[in-house]
Parts: C-alpha cells; sequence; structure tokens
C-alpha cells in the first residue's frame, strides 16, 4: 500500500493546526476489486492520528457517519476554544465572580414569518 504521507505532510504544514483530517476508505461495495485491506487502512490511519471510515457512495454506507464524525470533531475543537476564551477572560476580570447576563426572550414584539413571507 503507498502511504500519502506527502499529502498529509503538506496539511500538517500548512493548514491551520487544528484542521481536522479523516482517511476514508471509498467504494466499500467492490469488494472482489479492494486493494486495501480495512485492517491496514486502519492501522495506517492510526499511526498518522487519523479517523478511518469505509464508505459506499452507491449503497449509502458511513457517508452520513463521516460528515458527521468531522463536524462532531470541529464542534469538540471550537468548544475548547471558547471555553478557554471564557476562562481567560474570566481570569482578567476585575470583579471576582463578574458574570455576563443573555436575554434571549424576543421583547421586540415582531411576529414570526415564514421563510418566504416579506
Amino acid at each position: 500500500m503507498r502511504i500519502p504521507t506527502l499529502w498529509l505532510r503538506q496539511l500538517r504544514d500548512h493548514a491551520d493546526s487544528n484542521i481536522v483530517m479523516m482517511m476514508t476508505g471509498n467504494k466499500s461495495d467492490l469488494n472482489h476489486l479492494r486493494s486495501v485491506a480495512e485492517e491496514d487502512g486502519q492501522n495506517l490511519a492510526e499511526a498518522e492520528c487519523l479517523s478511518f471510515l469505509e464508505t459506499s457512495s452507491l449503497e449509502g454506507t458511513n457517508v452520513k457517519k463521516a460528515f458527521q464524525t468531522v463536524l462532531t470533531e470541529i464542534y469538540h475543537i471550537i468548544s475548547k476554544k471558547a471555553l478557554a476564551a471564557q476562562e481567560a477572560s474570566a481570569a482578567n476580570s476585575s470583579i471576582p465572580g463578574q458574570r455576563t447576563t443573555i436575554n434571549v426572550d424576543d421583547t421586540s414584539g415582531a411576529t414570526k414569518r415564514g421563510c418566504c413571507s416579506t
């Protein structure tokens, strides 16, 4: 199996340090034409610290799960950054225990409209 180390190195060298990458084996429905064993793909992904899934768009296998996995990881990264920023802000606050209240009630009196209303 040829290892795509050049692509991985370029991504890691030139992309944001928080990039989310996943190795995806496609066309898993064509098992008789397989050139890489699933275990080999999984082992390579683990060695490169990547998520791994085999997918088949023909059968719809794991396509949605691949997107959900990447989006979940992005959400976790953003949540950690937001929490760290909130903690840093709280640590720099001049008044201990100071809190910010956000009112989410709609007090504007405006009525909700459908997506196509004018």
